[in-house]
């Protein structure tokens, strides 16, 4: 057996290799059309799912998808856009636009396939009449710090956006629409996926609004006067307009967890499976998960150790209006937090990093934890807990050399936890 480290680094890229588009969508492309064959989609793995598209299909292809900067690949025949996540640009505003007019040309032997992958809620925003950029990016930050969950947030992009919340299938009627979406999401929600741009949205603005109002967000009066409004709220089940659409989940957090497990225990280490949707404040998350940790180590309880614990999910770090963030994200939050709770025991190793390989808004997927991490850290007069403090974890990590670095992975399942407890002595 591998290292445990080394062994927590390879269930990782398990769990991002079978979440690869190349490997998990073509199985869901449907025939050629008699019309248009026409690809409109958006998300950290945008790109990639285009190549996979073209490399099925071939020419006559056409469309546009929008990624993250950086994550663009090149393709012959589907253009790829990059702009600005998680906060929306100029850039991501005018793709979407072009996105929306080119679904509104489509005609009923036309195919629109909907390339739909986490990150697209921001890549895709466009505006309802009325809202300007700015007004919405501060919307946008606001939402991210407030501890508001995906779903929470996801409900309020719905029900300011022309192209989300099912309008983007509804504006290609009557063409048929195939939605193949990679979920990023916990309890895979179709409609949370990017805001669901091709399929119904049962939410409600008056749910939108109270969102803002639960999380004390204030906004300006045209954001105010528009959810207020018959215009934001979406499309809801039963329409008409989506007589035509079909959505299919090619990938979800369980797969890739699933992945990670196999590969574990091929390597002699039972692997656990403990949720797919862990939710919370990252901190808190990672003080419950050493707890159990800490019980598999002296007690052998649930488990028996050596083991592995597998999680997925997506966390939230909330600031409070008197605090200024560091350079974190919420798998290095959740990382520190763990540590900090494990107090060095010599047993028990961790990992957490976003599958997308950013967490938070940097180039950096995450990190891992190994024995003695806090007494080599307070040897370099660094205190674990005064960096969780300030949500500096990536300051943290990276100090120690101890980051986890892999570029754009070009698909995103989101967050991925793995926790080796070794056995006594």
């Amino acid at each position: 057996m591998t290292d445990p480290a080394s062994l927590l680094r390879a269930a990782f890229d398990a769990a991002v290799a079978a979440a690869d588009p190349m490997r998990c969508l073509k199985p869901f492309l449907p025939e050629r059309p008699r019309g248009r064959l026409v690809v409109l989609g958006a998300g950290k793995g945008a790109a990639s799912m285009a190549r996979a598209v073209e490399e099925h299909y071939g020419a006559p292809l056409e469309g546009l998808v929008v990624t993250r900067y950086g994550h663009a690949l090149p393709t012959q025949w589907i253009e790829v856009v990059e702009a600005s996540h998680p906060v929306p640009d100029a850039a991501g505003l005018k793709a979407a636009q072009r996105c929306l007019e080119i679904a509104q040309g489509l005609g009923p032997d036309d195919l629109l396939i909907a390339l739909v992958s986490g990150g697209g809620s921001a890549l895709l925003t466009l505006p309802l009449p009325g809202i300007a950029l700015d007004e919405i990016q501060a919307l946008y930050r606001a939402l991210l710090v407030s501890g508001a969950t995906i779903n929470e947030f996801n409900c309020v992009r719905r029900h300011l956006s022309q192209t989300q919340g099912g309008r983007l299938a509804a504006a290609a009627h009557p063409a048929r629409v195939v939605g193949l979406m990679m979920s990023d999401v916990p309890g895979d929600d179709p409609a949370a996926i990017a805001s669901g741009p091709v399929v119904a949205d049962p939410s409600t603005s008056a749910e939108a609004a109270a969102v803002l109002e639960h999380y004390r967000i204030e906004v300006p009066p045209s954001i105010a006067a528009v959810l207020a409004s018959p215009e934001s709220e979406s499309v809801k089940p039963g329409d008409s307009r989506l007589a035509s659409v079909e959505a299919h989940m090619t990938v979800t957090p369980q797969v890739s967890l699933d992945a990670a497990a196999r590969m574990v225990t091929a390597e002699g280490v039972p692997a656990y499976i403990l949720s797919d949707r862990l939710e919370g404040e990252a901190r808190d998350a990672g003080a419950v998960l050493a707890s159990i940790a800490q019980q598999i180590a002296s007690r052998g309880q649930p488990f028996t150790p050596p083991c592995v614990l597998l999680s997925g999910g997506e966390t939230t770090v909330t600031l409070r209006a008197h605090e200024e963030a560091g350079r974190g994200g919420r798998n290095v939050e959740f990382l520190l937090s763990f540590g900090v709770a494990a107090q060095d025991h010599p047993g028990i190793y961790a990992l957490a990093a976003d599958t997308d390989g950013i967490d938070g808004i940097e180039e950096i997927a995450g990190a891992i934890w190994t024995p003695g991490t806090s007494a080599r850290a307070v040897e370099q007069g660094m205190e674990p807990r005064l960096f969780l403090n300030r949500h500096d974890a990536h300051s943290f990590f990276e100090a120690l050399g101890q980051s986890i670095v892999t570029g754009p992975t070009h698909t995103n399942v989101n967050d991925f936890r793995a926790i080796y407890i070794a056995a006594p002595g």
